[in-house]
């Protein structure tokens, strides 16, 4: 069940950063920007992060559309190219 929950919460920071950054993943999904499994190769990147409690707060303390997100996303250059295309 543990990891489970990981999952969920490393879902819920991307797609925050994702937002914060500026972009609605599901509409990139859409416009075929990015696939479902290009999500969730993302949120599993995010699995790694060996600190998402500094994410969460950033999250909390930034407002959209954020120019850069924080140096340690794993998913920063992600977001970049997303915003680009």
């Amino acid at each position: 069940m543990a990891d489970v929950e990981k999952l969920r919460k490393h879902a819920a920071l991307v797609d925050r950063m994702a937002t914060a950054r500026g972009l609605d993943l599901e509409e990139a999904a859409l416009r075929g920007k990015i696939s479902p499994d290009g999500i969730a190769d993302a949120v599993l990147n995010c699995t790694g992060c060996t600190n998402p409690e500094d994410c969460a707060h950033w999250l909390e303390t930034h407002s959209a559309p954020e120019q850069a997100g924080p140096s340690y996303c794993r998913n920063a250059d992600l977001f970049e190219d997303l915003l680009r295309s």
